[in-house]
């Protein structure tokens, strides 16, 4: 069964985001490097899309090598709901107060 990246880590620069990718599936993690959204980490561009179910095992193997962490976020793809804040909600209430 194919793991379900539902969390991500965002990082202070990009090559620890990089270095976390390399040392995660060297232990055995499945990872995928993924634009770093703005709204949860305006220091870098690059975040890490991970198993959140396997959030303190990530943060422990990251932390054993030394690999610099921001947070860890659950992940949420970006659709059409979401406005120029990156805020869905903002955009529903919008919509809803039009409604007579």
């Amino acid at each position: 069964m194919a793991a379900t990246l539902d969390g991500l880590i965002t990082f202070f620069a990009s090559h620890h985001a990089i270095r976390a990718d390399k040392v995660l599936r060297d232990a055995g993690f499945a990872t995928e490097l993924a634009s770093g959204p703005k709204e949860l980490s305006p220091n870098c561009g690059t975040a890490l899309r991970f198993e959140l179910s396997r959030t303190d095992d990530a943060l422990a193997v990251l932390a054993d090598r030394h690999v610099q962490v921001d947070e860890v976020h659950p992940y949420v793809p970006r659709t059409d709901a979401w406005d120029r804040s990156g805020s869905p909600v903002r955009r529903a209430k919008r919509l809803w107060g039009r409604r007579s």
